[in-house]
């Protein structure tokens, strides 16, 4: 038999796993949001016409891109990294969700004992 005191540990754990969900999830938006806009840039710089400029913001600054296949690169790696960093998340949204269950579980079994 579990103790009130065991009860109100689960359930500030609980609180603590709901709101590293909710944080985990904003993040993963975030992420998503810059992986897609990364994908678009992406395409609109490969079918960029060759001779029109093409521009790349830089701190403050717009300077015309004279390297076209260094930039796509760049931008390429940086989705990849973006993407790796997605994985990561989701994988850790997964772990709280599973956590989060466990714990809604166990003040369910209190509740009946």
């Amino acid at each position: 038999m579990r103790t009130t005191g065991e009860n109100m540990d689960n359930i500030e754990q609980l609180q603590v796993v709901v709101n590293e969900v909710q944080s985990a999830r904003q993040q993963l938006a975030n992420l998503r949001a810059q992986v897609l806009e990364l994908e678009t840039t992406i395409e609109a710089v490969k079918t960029q016409p060759k001779e029109l400029a093409l521009h790349q913001q830089m701190g403050g600054v717009m300077v015309e891109v004279s390297d076209r296949p260094t930039l796509l690169k760049e931008l390429e790696e940086t989705l990849g990294a973006l993407k790796q960093h997605l994985e990561r998340f989701t994988e850790r949204e997964e772990e709280l969700l599973a956590t989060y269950n466990q714990l809604k579980q166990m003040l369910a079994e209190t509740e009946d004992a």
